[in-house]
Parts: C-alpha cells; sequence; structure tokens
C-alpha cells in the first residue's frame, strides 16, 4: 500500500462500514478541490487591496477617522542598531550605557526611544481599512451562509446532518461556500505578519490553523452539513466586532459601546451555548466515531478554549465599562502606547 492510499484509506476517513466506493456516482466532495484555495486565497488578497484603497480608505476620510501627528526621531546608529536588535523599551541600565555612546542625555534617549516606538505603531486609517475588509467579508459570509442553509431540513434540525451519512450528495452551493471560507482563513494566515499585531497574535494564529484543519478534514470526509453549520455559527458575531471597532476607530464612543454590547450577547450565544450544543450533543454523542471524527473534535476543542478565553476577556471589558466606568479598551485590539504622551511629544517638539 502506497502512502497515498495509505492516508486516504477508507477506515480514517469514514465511519465504520464505509467505503470510498459507497460516494461514487454522485456530486460528492473531492479533496482534489481544496487546491482553488491556493488562488482562492490570493484573489481575496487581491480583492482587498483594491478594497481597502478604493473604498475603506475613501470611507474611512469621510467619516473623520484620520492619523495623528507623530514625532520624528532624529538618525542614530547606535539608538536604531539597539531599537531593531536587542528590544524596542530599554531598561534604565541600557538607557545610560547607550547616552554614554551616543552622548546624549539620558532623557533624549528614552525619548527617542518613544518616539521610535510610535513611528511604528500602526496608523488608525490602517486599522479602520482592515476591520472594514474583514466586516465586509464576514457580513457576506454569515448571510450568504444563511440564504444557502435556510431552506435545508438540517438547518433546523441538525440530526438530519448525519441521515445517511457519508451518503450525501453535495449542492454546489455548499462547495463554493466551503472553498470560500477555507480560501479567506488561508489569505488572513498569509497576510497576517503584515497586518495590526494585536494582543491575541499568537491565539490568531492557533485559531486560523485550527480553522483551515477542520474545513480541510470535514470537506474530505464529506461532513459539510456539519461544516457550514458550524462555520455559520462562528460568522453570526465576528462581522459585530469588526463594526464596533470601525466605530471605535471614528470616535462614536457610545454606538461602538452599543455595538460591542450586542457583539458580546452573540458571541457568547453562540460560542458558549450553540456551538457546544451542535458540536458535542449531537457530533459526539450521536454521531459513531471513527479516526476522523476524533481529530475533528480534538479541534473543536481547541476551538472552543478559544471562546472560553475570549469570552473572559469580553466580560471582563464588558464589567470594566458598565459597573466601575473605566475607559473601554478592546482586550482583542491593537497593542499600542498612549496617545497622550504621543500628544506631549509633539507639544514639546514645537515649543
Amino acid at each position: 500500500m502506497g502512502l497515498s492510499e495509505g492516508f486516504w484509506h477508507h477506515e480514517y476517513w469514514l465511519p465504520p462500514g464505509a467505503t470510498w466506493e459507497d460516494m461514487k456516482g454522485a456530486p460528492y466532495p473531492q479533496p482534489q478541490d481544496l487546491l482553488l484555495c491556493i488562488p482562492g486565497a490570493l484573489l481575496l488578497i487581491v480583492v482587498r487591496y483594491i478594497f481597502e484603497r478604493t473604498v475603506a480608505l475613501p470611507l474611512g476620510r469621510s467619516l473623520g477617522v484620520s492619523d495623528r501627528l507623530r514625532p520624528k526621531v532624529q538618525p542614530n546608529a547606535t539608538l536604531e542598531g539597539f531599537y531593531v536588535q536587542l528590544g524596542r523599551t530599554p531598561r534604565e541600565g541600557d538607557l545610560i550605557s547607550l547616552a554614554k555612546q551616543s552622548d546624549l542625555p539620558v532623557k533624549n534617549v528614552e525619548t527617542w526611544f518613544r518616539h521610535r516606538r510610535a513611528q511604528d505603531r500602526p496608523r488608525l486609517m490602517k486599522k479602520f481599512c482592515e476591520a472594514s475588509w474583514r466586516f465586509t467579508f464576514y457580513l457576506t459570509s454569515f448571510f450568504s451562509g444563511l440564504a444557502l442553509l435556510y431552506d435545508k431540513p438540517w438547518f433546523w434540525d441538525h440530526t438530519v446532518c448525519w441521515l445517511r451519512f457519508p451518503q450525501q450528495p453535495l449542492p454546489p452551493a455548499l462547495g463554493w461556500f466551503y472553498l470560500l471560507e477555507l480560501s479567506f482563513y488561508c489569505s488572513l494566515v498569509v497576510t497576517l505578519p503584515f497586518d495590526v499585531k494585536r494582543k491575541d497574535f499568537k491565539e490568531q494564529i492557533i485559531h486560523h490553523v485550527a480553522t483551515i484543519t477542520l474545513i480541510f478534514v470535514s470537506y474530505c470526509a464529506n461532513l459539510v452539513r456539519f461544516g457550514t453549520i458550524v462555520m455559520l455559527v462562528h460568522d453570526a458575531s465576528d462581522y459585530i466586532l469588526e463594526l464596533a471597532k470601525m466605530l471605535h476607530y471614528m470616535k462614536w464612543k457610545r454606538v461602538c459601546e452599543a455595538v460591542f454590547i450586542v457583539f458580546a450577547v452573540v458571541f457568547i450565544i453562540s460560542r458558549l451555548v450553540l456551538f457546544p450544543l451542535i458540536t458535542y450533543y449531537y457530533f459526539v454523542t450521536k454521531f459513531q466515531l471513527f479516526l476522523i471524527s476524533c481529530v475533528i473534535n480534538a479541534f473543536l476543542m481547541i476551538l472552543q478554549l478559544l471562546h472560553i478565553f475570549w469570552s473572559y476577556l469580553i466580560i471582563q471589558m464588558i464589567f470594566g465599562v458598565i459597573l466601575h466606568g473605566a475607559k473601554r479598551k478592546d482586550a482583542r485590539s491593537d497593542t499600542e502606547e498612549s496617545d497622550r504622551s504621543e500628544a506631549e511629544d509633539l507639544a514639546k517638539n514645537q515649543e
């Protein structure tokens, strides 16, 4: 048995008693179809580039989104070398050493590093454009998924997902929907190093890898009915979060906070109630386990742990805003320094 034949052995991918021969003669998922996600991801990156510059950028400007002026640093090879190679925030001992090497006061060296960090912070307009693209995609994906599934009996009764499995012909529209979702998450992985780096950067990588794996595996095993419902549950809250971010960058504070609370409610209901109900009650308790179903269950558990982690951050932020009157700051938002210190630096430069 060759490596490829062993990898695709029906005992790994299909429930006991089913073989690949049972899935011939009808439009079933073909693993090679997923190779289209490569050009699909590249196409989405191009579409995103065009969208951000021709739609999101003019929209942001018309809505009053603008970047703050930032102080420019004087070129200094010694300080730049330390910044690039050793760290963006030197300790007190390093500041003293760098001050001696550069023949500058320690305070000036400290200010130089603060200005240099400010230069590397993502611009507000860049964040708005990224949020606009994700909002547009998630909104389109969610309502497209609803349009595809609302008339399907297995959307309303999840036990029908497993009826006559795996002999469930694949409707072409669902195949394209699957491919679109896979292409999008692949494009996110490609652009992740160039996008605004967020506090949960590592968790985002884990999420994207788990999502791509689940889409690939569930498609090959013809768990498309189950997979589309899971993707729809995830998309239900994502576009609301991106809208809240856009409102935050527009400085529409009251509206932003109201939308964020709506997001929190939808996120917690969809990720902590509906998601485990769909995945664990029906998939684990009502479905005969085999190798790929165990793999899927493991990655679903990873997603659930991420949901719990993000829910904790969201609830923590809601309580901080409503009960303690703290200044709202997206726990999943960008890592950035105080605008106040930046404004003070600009004021000093103008004196």
